[in-house]
């Protein structure tokens, strides 16, 4: 099979006939086999009724239905572990993701050898309110994991069958798809320029909280991608620091009382910043201990992604 579109979708019963249309249409026109995924996510809405006729006229089209709403990355997680072709195309439900790009973006996965290709909506029918929330997250995203992408969070996505298929999306990392697949071994990783459309039906599912925890699940994604095997190098190194600052002043302060015999060392604030210090550098590096325990008993220490093999 050439391409799994998958759709997370939460809502959308007005725009899936004339989206699974649209999609039916491009595929026919470049001569594709496909399936197409549509995972709701539990819909209050009549979307699943939907999906259940879209299911019964067209023979490509598969659902998936939660029982309640889990958010976009389950979705996603869902339907990259049922999607079986060669390439894995996402888009959102809401008409605003073009089908159109569909064949640009699979020939970049099979022609050019990209191993994922994200979509950049540089022309965008938001308002300022998310256009620029939006633009200072995707700069921190590429500052502090130095993917040169645009718009890491654009549903329109293309995906190697073996990326999606070695990779876990779980919380609101969804966002983060790209950083994942690098931390994975997928560094060969493309833009195209996508047509972004006004909504036509509904509302937008996200709101303002989305910005708090997209910078927090960035600074999880990436401390997990360098220190989750090795959490000793991260706590045990800053611990052993502070340790070692406040021992620095407890020294001198020890060493003038008796050399200088100055007055007590309680009576001096440095000497409670030392204290603390050392505590906290104790606290430190017994996290370290116990993540690196934690570490080294799951079951997933030793999993490696291994990019090919011969004669085995």
């Amino acid at each position: 099979m050439n391409i799994s579109v998958v759709i997370p979708l939460y809502n959308e019963e007005e725009s899936l006939n004339e989206l699974v249309e649209w999609i039916n249409k491009i595929m026919n026109e470049n001569n594709y086999s496909y399936e197409i995924l549509l995972i709701d996510d539990g819909s209050k809405d009549n979307s699943w009724n939907v999906i259940t006729d879209l299911g019964k006229k067209f023979k490509e089209v598969k659902g998936i239905k939660f029982r309640r709403n889990y958010g976009k990355s389950a979705g996603l997680n869902v339907g990259f572990a049922e999607a079986s072709g060669d390439v894995i195309i996402t888009m959102d439900a809401d008409l605003q993701d073009s089908p159109e790009e569909i064949p640009g973006l699979y020939n970049m996965i099979v022609s050019n050898g990209y191993d994922l290709v994200s979509g950049w909506k540089k022309k965008r029918y938001d308002p300022i309110t998310k256009t620029l929330p939006t633009k200072l997250f995707n700069w921190a995203t590429r500052k502090m994991s130095d993917i040169k992408l645009h718009d890491f969070n654009c549903g329109l996505k293309a995906y190697r069958n073996e990326v999606i298929k070695n990779i876990e999306v779980y919380g609101e990392m969804h966002r983060y798809i790209p950083v994942i697949a690098k931390t994975a071994g997928f560094g060969k990783i493309g833009e195209k320029v996508v047509k972004h459309q006004a909504r036509k039906y509904g509302k937008t599912k996200f709101g303002w909280e989305r910005f708090i925890n997209g910078l927090l699940d960035l600074i999880s994604i990436h401390f997990v991608g360098k220190f989750g095997k090795k959490p000793m190098h991260f706590f045990g190194l800053i611990g052993t620091i502070s340790f070692l600052f406040g021992f620095v002043i407890a020294f001198y302060l020890t060493f003038a009382k008796f050399a200088f015999n100055e007055y007590k060392m309680t009576e001096r604030p440095i000497f409670y910043f030392g204290l603390l210090a050392m505590v906290i550098g104790v606290q430190l590096f017994l996290a370290g201990f116990l993540g690196e325990l934690i570490s080294r008993n799951s079951t997933e220490r030793n999993n490696y992604q291994i990019a090919e093999k011969i004669g085995l």
